[in-house]
């Protein structure tokens, strides 16, 4: 598994020889302006919630790749009647895909499109793939729901908003390592704009000071599982 950071909280996943975006909100960034989102290969696209800063992306590139959008009922509804493929799930629901099982969990946040259209219940997604198991969780505060995801997931990973105000900050995102039981973290929604800037080196200590691992990739960089 192959997982490319694009800025934001966008990612790229590659597995079971499929691709896979995650919340592509790239051309509306300045930081991630050396992306070229029509050169994006996508077999599907998973969607956390409506916001802008997570959707922006989405009808470009699914019209050039044809893939299919993976959300709430109500994401996947607003796609769908737009003419997109689309796969509607809601929280505590499980999927078989072709790169593997998706489980649709519980994220505390707010979800509306730009429009002002109802987007549903935010959320995250536990992915099983491939022997190697990540945890999406999305724009979201610390919740005890993720409490619940060890006891039928052990994880490899966790990707956790870190930049504060709108999301977790750094400390709650070392608990809620403890939480999902993975001391293996990704960092995402920092650093975008300033309401969510951090400091990168004191990020790091805390969670090196915790027992765990914070990662922070320039964008455009992957890691492999």
């Amino acid at each position: 598994m192959k997982i490319t950071f694009y800025g934001h909280a966008s990612l790229g996943i590659e597995v079971s020889g499929m691709h896979i975006l995650v919340d592509p909100f790239i051309s509306g960034n300045p930081k991630a302006a050396h992306i070229d989102i029509h050169s994006l290969q996508a077999d599907f696209i998973l969607l956390t919630h409506a916001h802008q800063d997570h959707i922006l992306d989405v009808e470009a590139i699914a019209k050039r790749t044809n893939a299919v959008i993976v959300s709430n009922w109500e994401i996947a509804t607003y796609y769908g009647n737009k003419g997109f493929q689309s796969h509607p799930m809601n929280h505590g629901g499980s999927w078989q895909f072709d790169f593997g099982k998706v489980k649709y969990v519980n994220a505390i946040h707010s979800s509306s499109f730009p429009d002002g259209t109802y987007g549903g219940n935010p959320g995250g997604f536990v992915i099983e793939s491939e022997h190697k198991n990540i945890y999406i969780s999305g724009d979201t505060a610390l919740t005890l729901d993720m409490k619940l995801i060890p006891l039928r997931t052990k994880l490899d990973l966790a990707i956790f908003p870190i930049g504060s105000n709108f999301t977790m900050d750094v400390e709650d995102a070392i608990t809620a390592a403890d939480f999902v039981e993975c001391d293996k973290v990704l960092g995402v929604h920092y650093d975008t704009f300033g309401y969510i800037e951090i400091d990168h080196a004191e990020a790091i200590k805390k969670f090196f000071n915790s027992g765990k691992d914070l990662m922070l990739l320039e964008i455009g960089d992957l890691i492999e599982l």
